[in-house]
């Protein structure tokens, strides 16, 4: 009976080994190299869509949908595009029809890892950020992480948006650390981790400084922000991009607009041709067009009309997209990004924009230290009762610099087609043994007292 026992784990052990082994593929994974995402060394540029059919008013997980992929995967490949964002998913769904379906039709995903439920909460961070909220985090980066076609993972979007916010940046960065280790802990490919910002021109530098310094278990992989500055009639110069590729001239990691696409005039696309062109691509790495569908919570950025099982292209706006996406292609080679590493930002003083004072971040709360050995097991979907009230899980302390550093690396950038997830918060046992829990000074914790409304996700706003 026990060798019966003991063949079946074996065989259980096997099966799931040959499950999680990547496969060949003609669609390579995507990584980090200085300043630039690269594909089979080759640089790569982001060129997408924001994917969020419903809209915030009715948040569903597109990528759980086989018949909304098979009617909109056409659509991306008639807009030429090889990336989409999406902003909500559910963690207990299967996501294998839609994801091997964007792999064959060459298009990646970067993901949002929150959900309305379980996110920030911008008012009060302090008790949102906690136990039950990282464990729906690891439970998303579990059912997605052996994707291949997972560009990378966002850990979140817009938490901060004006000068009071600010001081809720600790919060954002302990979430991107915490991500990062939980994937090298668990395993898993380096898929990049980072952060969608907000475009606050008083304080859009300062952050991205911020995410950027200090150790390398606390920096992001890249930087986003949703940008709405270029509106048609406009120039490099008159839409201030040439300020920002000024401003982030030596940042030395990715960069990227999550958003963009300004509504205040026609949209004539000819921003397309300026972010694809070697005036940008020495700094910048292309950006995703908010957004794929017309939504009634942000009516006029839509690109197409969904109606069930249909959708119809809105005249001007699709057709003008694809045509900018076709004529305007990137530069070869590098483009003149840095292949080289880089310098760390050095961290920001604070001021009125930019209420940060200090490196120190929250604790990873003790109730989720185990999900770095254990896994984080099912996640709550959608449906879960959330986790931004759950004050009893809440971190305690301030961690000590570099206390998020992995002890386990992490497998290589391999490729391969995109695979079952079914079992994707399963590892192997030597994982357990090579957890390094955060060593916690106990401090009083850092408050957000002062901020507006929340906003869970999707952060454009009507110009």
């Amino acid at each position: 009976m026990k060798s019966s026992i003991f063949l079946a784990a074996a065989s259980a052990t096997t099966a799931l080994a040959t499950a999680l082994a990547p496969r060949a593929s003609s669609l390579p994974v995507i990584s980090v190299q200085g300043n630039m995402f690269m594909a089979n060394n080759q640089r790569f540029y982001i060129r997408g869509v924001d994917y969020q059919p419903g809209g915030s008013s009715n948040p569903t997980d597109p990528l759980a949908s086989s018949s909304g992929c098979a009617r909109d995967i056409p659509e991306f490949q008639k807009l030429g595009i090889n990336t989409v964002r999406v902003y909500t998913v559910d963690n207990t769904a299967n996501h294998d029809t839609c994801m091997t379906q964007l792999a064959n039709a060459g298009i990646y995903v970067v993901l949002d890892v929150n959900t309305p439920k379980y996110s920030l909460n911008r008012d009060d961070p302090a008790p949102s950020y906690n136990d039950e909220y990282l464990q729906s985090v690891f439970a998303t980066i579990d059912r997605f992480q052996n994707y291949t076609n997972v560009l990378a993972f966002l850990s979140g979007n817009e938490v901060i948006n004006d000068g009071p916010s600010s001081i809720c940046a600790p919060y954002v960065k302990a979430v991107t650390r915490d991500m990062k280790q939980y994937i090298n802990n668990r395993g898993y490919r380096l898929i990049p981790v980072g952060y969608a910002a907000a475009d606050v021109e008083q304080n859009r530098l300062q952050l991205a400084e911020y995410l950027n310094c200090g150790t390398d278990d606390q920096r992001s992989d890249f930087y986003a922000f949703n940008d709405y500055e270029w509106c048609d009639p406009s120039s490099f110069q008159q839409s201030g991009w040439s300020t920002q590729v000024s401003d982030f001239a030596n940042y030395s990691i990715p960069l990227f607009f999550s958003e963009y696409g300004c509504i205040k005039g026609t949209r004539g696309w000819t921003d397309v041709a300026s972010l694809y062109n070697s005036e940008m691509t020495g700094v910048f790495s292309g950006g995703l067009v908010y957004q794929y569908s017309e939504e009634s919570d942000n009516p006029g950025f839509g690109l197409v009309n969904i109606q069930g099982n249909s959708v119809s292209e809105i005249n001007g706006q699709f057709s003008g997209l694809a045509t900018a996406f076709k004529n305007d292609q990137a530069p070869s080679g590098n483009g003149g990004g840095r292949s080289s590493s880089g310098s760390p930002s050095v961290c920001p003083p604070q001021s009125s924009f930019f209420n940060v004072t200090g490196d120190a971040l929250p604790a990873i709360p003790a109730g989720a230290v185990k999900y770095m050995s254990a896994g984080a097991g099912s996640g709550p979907g959608l449906s879960g009762s959330g986790s931004q009230e759950d004050a009893s899980g809440e971190s305690t302390g301030t961690a000590s610099a570099g206390s998020g550093q992995p002890t386990k690396t992490s497998s290589p950038s391999t490729g391969g087609t995109p695979i079952s997830a079914s079992s994707g918060s399963a590892s192997s046992s030597a994982a357990a043994a090579n957890i390094r829990v955060p060593e916690i000074a106990f401090t009083t914790p850092l408050v957000c007292g002062f901020a507006l409304m929340a906003s869970t996700f999707l952060g454009a706003f009507l110009l």
